[in-house]
């Protein structure tokens, strides 16, 4: 899709450095060739790039160069140097390509999301033909291989000698000449296996191996969702979180077909292609996803999504399962709303545009300007504070919404680089801090009232077990699902949107009422 840079334009001199690449490049004379190469400034009276940042392919080292040839390879590289220093993969990213041309941080964007998702099937590929260990090699030369491997099997844009060439001018440029050599060697020696398929464990042997090397999910993860569901579900819930997702929409008057109609006269001509993502074969079980089921209308590829709520108005950007949470959670439209995790603000918002009195709370200020900002553009009323969702300083409301903190395990295909943020610990760790939550929450409810509670996690000690222990501690409370059958989707007392199931990033709700 567009926001993962397929179908954009990409720069035409993206390949011109790495034509010298390749066998003797590194010989005699290559420097000097190199040398006159870099000497050719911009005509123009100012010899000044338009592009700032690619006068700065050294991140912040405050080292100014001629424009870089290869300026979406660049912030590539370093959003994920940036990721694999434990940075989140969206906020490195909009960092790095602040000043960056369109076409550009299109290509940069599908680079960096597309090697994230790819990184264990890349390390298993690079640990095959590599004699030291992935984890060992310096980072830039390790991310340097990845990136370059990514582009040269996955991508239908980039030819293979240009993956290699251009990945060996990033390590001439930013390593040592030993490495450089490493990196042309590793990265020809792969690309000359006749069927990495091979170097992969068997899915009918190892299904666990397979689907944590050739799939790219940690192992320990895989193994938790085979024990849970089976291995061929977890081999559909990997294929999902692998397959870039739609940008979704949901207009605020529900009108589906106007929203859609109004996107389509934004789609731009398909000139100066960055092409599309290489496709492998898929489980013929994995769904393929149609938003529009769950009140979302998805961006076409090519729409940005400030041009597309300015186009189509009331409407905010929402994924389809944190939408369904909102119809599910079915939050009276005549009295006070109190959301206790609120930032970035897309269920607040909708909320509120129901009719809804809401409180938007945050410990974030940074994030809750999203909220502001948000409810300033679409014209509604909602209340925000800073404030610690655990210590709420507000007096009772009828009907609260805890959208908790979460080990978000089913919105990897949107974001990609938690999957390889998140230790065995972590459900348990995380279920812990959302049962402190879940507490301050039902001291907020008033005699009677509602309280819903929402993750995007698939994981039972974050859900179902989470719960029940709540219903334990809390005989004041009972699970409550909505009434009516739009919102409840299913016959049981909680909602849970898998994504093998759907095609879409996950969800799961469950609905309390406090008894009078």
């Amino acid at each position: 899709m567009c926001d993962d840079g397929a179908g954009c334009g990409r720069s035409a001199d993206e390949h011109r450095a790495g034509r010298g690449a390749g066998p003797g490049a590194d010989g005699p004379g290559h420097g000097r060739r190199r040398a006159r190469r870099s000497s050719r400034l911009p005509r123009r009276p100012d010899a000044r790039t338009r592009d700032r940042r690619a006068l700065l392919p050294y991140g912040r080292h405050g080292r100014l160069s001629i424009r870089s040839p290869f300026p979406a390879r660049d912030a590539a590289l370093d959003t994920r140097l940036q990721v694999e220093r434990g940075r989140r993969l969206d906020r490195a990213f909009d960092e790095v390509v602040e000043g960056l041309e369109l076409r550009d941080r299109r290509l940069a964007r599908q680079i960096a999301w597309g090697t994230t998702r790819a990184r264990g099937r890349l390390d298993h590929l690079i640990a095959a033909r590599s004699k030291r260990p992935v984890a060992e090699l310096d980072p830039p030369v390790r991310e340097i291989l990845r990136t370059g491997l990514y582009q040269a099997l996955h991508l239908n844009s980039v030819p293979e000698y240009a993956a290699v060439s251009v990945a060996v001018a990033l390590a001439r440029k930013r390593t040592t000449a030993g490495a450089t050599r490493f990196v042309n060697g590793v990265l020809r020696s792969v690309l000359r296996i006749p069927n990495p398929e091979e170097l992969f464990p068997s899915w009918q042997d190892d299904p666990v191996g397979h689907l944590s090397t050739s799939g790219s999910h940690p192992r320990w993860l895989v193994a938790r969702w085979c024990a849970r569901w089976g291995a061929e579900t977890a081999r559909d819930l990997v294929t999902v979180a692998n397959r870039p997702p739609p940008t979704c929409l949901v207009p605020l008057d529900g009108d589906l077909e106007r929203a859609g109609n109004r996107l389509a006269g934004l789609v731009p001509p398909r000139d100066g292609i960055a092409g599309t993502p290489r496709s492998r074969p898929e489980p013929e079980q994995a769904r393929h996803p149609d938003p529009t089921l769950f009140g979302c209308v998805p961006l076409p590829a090519g729409v940005a999504p400030d041009a597309a709520l300015e186009a189509v108005g009331d409407a905010v950007i929402q994924g389809p399962g944190a939408h369904s949470a909102v119809r599910y959670a079915d939050l009276p439209a005549d009295g006070r709303i109190v959301d206790l995790c609120a930032a970035p603000g897309g269920k607040a918002l909708v909320l509120a545009a129901g009719g809804g009195r809401v409180v938007a709370l945050d410990r974030s200020p940074s994030r809750l300007q999203l909220v502001a900002a948000g409810a300033r553009r679409l014209g509604l009323e909602v209340r925000c504070a800073v404030a610690d969702a655990r210590r709420p300083p507000l007096n009772r409301s009828p009907a609260v919404l805890l959208d908790a903190p979460c080990t978000g395990t089913a919105t990897f295909a949107r974001n990609p680089d938690l999957r390889w943020r998140l230790r065995p610990d972590a459900p348990a760790r995380m279920a812990a801090f959302q049962a402190d939550f879940l507490a301050a929450a039902a001291r907020a409810v008033t005699l009677g009232g509602l309280l819903v509670y929402s993750t995007c996690t698939l994981e039972p000690e974050e859900n179902e077990l989470q719960v029940a222990a709540f219903l334990t501690k809390h005989p004041d409370f009972r699970l409550e699902p909505p009434a009516h059958e739009a919102a409840r989707q299913a016959a049981e007392s909680h909602l849970l949107v898998r994504p093998d199931q759907t095609g879409v990033d996950g969800a799961f709700a469950a609905r309390f009422r406090r008894r009078p």
